[in-house]
C-alpha cells in the first residue's frame, strides 16, 4: 500500500501549514503562534482532548479510536522549535523573522503528525488511543526531558511512544531504522583560563592563556585516541575559543567551549573524568589556573529492539520493502526524544529527504524541508497505529 489517498489528497493543505510554519520560525519554549495553530488544527480535526501549555508551549492531543479508549495507547511526538540562524534559502515562503528560520525540518515534523491527526480523527479505523505530542525546545534546551519531568507519561499514559526525523542525506521516501543506539548523548563543555596579562613583546612578564588553551585543546585530543577502547565511540571538540583584544596584548583570560559525545555510559563517565582531571592539570602546568565544566544535556537515544520491529512494516507498507532498510551506523548528532524513550519503550526512525550532489543538509541556512516526504511521514504515523493498535 502506497501512500494512503485521503493523505495524498490533502497533501497541497499540508504543504501550505508547513510553508506557513516556515514563514514564522520560534525558538524553544517561545513556540507561541506555532502551538496556538497546532491546537487549532487539533480541534478543527476533532481531536478527543487537546492540551495546551504543557511544559510552557508543548502540545498535546488525544484521538480515542473505535470503541473508545481501552487502556491501550501508542505515543506520536514531533517537535516544533526553529533555530538561531540567518535564513539564505531565497524562497518565496523564507523566514519572516531575522535571525531565526527552520533550519532542521522541524516545521516538516509538526506537518506530518498534523497530517496524521487529520486522517486518523476522521477515520478512527484502530482501538485504544493515540497520544500526539508536539514537543517544544528540541534544539539545546532539552524540552523532551521537560515534558518528562512535568509528568507527560502520567497524564498521558502509552505503551509505546514513537519519533520521526527527516534525513537530508538518504534518498526520498526511503526510511531506516536501527535497534540500540541511533543518535548519541551530548554534554556541553566549558572552560575558563585564567592567566597573566602582559605586553604581546614582553611574554616572560606574563602567562599566556592563549597558550594554555592551544596545549588544553591538543590535549583533550589524547582522551579519546589514548583512552577510549578503539571499537567503541567517543567525541570532544571545542567549538568557541575567546580571549584578547588586539595584536600586541596577552589578555588576562580565555574561555572555551565545545561538545562532548558518546553511546555506552561508560565511555562517557570516562570522558568526563579525564576532562575534568586533564584541563586544570594542563593549566598548572604552566603556571596558571583553569576551570572545567562537563554539563550533560541529552542522554543517547536508544531505540528499543521489539518496537524497531515494529516499526519496520509500518515503513514498508507506505514505500514497499525496498525502500526500508537498517540505518548503517549511529550518528553523533543527538536528539531529546532519547528522555522519553528512557520512560517507554519506543523507536526513532529516519525518513530520507534526497538530498543531492551540494545541497545543503540540516542546521544550514540554505536548507528547506522537502514537502514531496510530507504525505509520506503522514502516512507512515496512519499506518504504525493501525498496525500497533487494530480494530477489534
Amino acid at each position: 500500500m502506497p501512500v494512503i489517498n485521503r493523505i495524498a489528497e490533502f497533501h497541497p493543505e499540508m504543504t501550505a501549514w508547513r510553508r506557513d510554519f516556515h514563514m514564522h520560525p520560534e525558538l524553544g519554549f517561545e513556540e507561541h503562534r506555532t502551538a496556538g495553530i497546532v491546537a487549532q488544527r487539533l480541534r478543527e480535526f476533532g481531536c478527543d482532548q487537546v492540551v495546551e501549555g504543557f511544559s510552557k508551549t508543548g502540545v498535546v492531543a488525544v484521538i480515542h479510536g473505535q470503541g473508545g479508549p481501552n487502556g491501550r495507547a501508542i505515543g506520536l511526538r514531533a517537535d516544533m522549535d526553529a533555530l538561531p540562524i540567518e535564513e539564505q534559502t531565497g524562497a518565496a515562503h523564507a523566514s519572516l523573522t531575522p535571525g531565526k528560520m527552520h533550519a532542521c525540518g522541524h516545521d516538516g515534523h509538526t506537518t506530518m503528525l498534523l497530517g496524521a491527526a487529520k486522517y486518523l480523527a476522521e477515520t478512527r479505523n484502530f482501538s485504544g488511543s493515540v497520544v500526539l505530542i508536539f514537543q517544544p525546545a528540541e534544539e539545546n534546551l532539552a524540552g523532551g526531558g521537560v515534558m518528562v519531568r512535568d509528568g507527560l507519561f502520567q497524564q498521558f499514559p502509552v505503551d509505546r511512544v514513537f519519533g520521526m526525523h527527516n534525513w537530508p542525506d538518504a534518498p526520498e521516501g526511503q526510511f531506516f531504522w536501527r535497534e540500540g543506539p541511533v543518535m548519541a548523548a551530548v554534554s556541553n563543555l566549558e572552560i575558563e583560563i585564567t592567566g597573566k596579562g602582559a605586553h604581546g613583546a614582553m611574554p616572560h612578564n606574563g602567562i599566556d592563556p592563549i597558550v594554555v588553551a592551544a596545549a588544553i585543546v591538543q590535549g583533550l585530543q589524547s582522551i579519546v585516541a589514548r583512552n577510549v577502547e578503539p571499537v567503541e565511540a567517543g567525541v570532544l571538540t571545542i567549538g568557541h575559543i575567546k580571549g584578547g583584544f588586539t595584536y600586541n596584548v596577552i589578555p588576562e583570560t580565555v574561555t572555551m567551549q565545545g561538545t562532548g559525545r558518546w553511546f555506552l555510559p561508560e565511555v562517557g563517565d570516562l570522558l568526563e573524568r579525564r576532562f575534568l582531571t586533564m584541563v586544570p592539570t594542563i593549566a598548572e602546568a604552566f603556571g596558571a589556573r583553569a576551570t572545567a565544566q562537563f554539563l550533560r544535556a541529552y542522554p543517547a537515544t536508544i531505540n528499543e529492539a521489539e518496537s524497531t520491529r515494529l516499526t519496520i512494516p509500518a515503513a514498508e507498507a507506505v514505500v514497499g520493502k525496498g525502500r526500508v532498510a537498517m540505518f548503517p551506523k549511529p550518528t553523533m548528532g543527538a536528539e531529546d526524544f532519547s528522555f522519553m524513550l528512557n520512560e517507554r519503550p519506543g523507536s526513532y526512525i529516519m525518513l530520507g529527504a534526497g538530498r543531492t550532489g551540494n545541497d545543503p543538509s540540516v542546521h544550514h541556512p540554505k536548507y528547506d524541508f522537502n514537502d514531496d516526504i510530507l504525505p509520506i511521514g503522514a502516512s507512515y504515523w496512519v499506518q504504525l497505529v493501525e498496525q500497533l493498535q487494530p480494530r477489534a
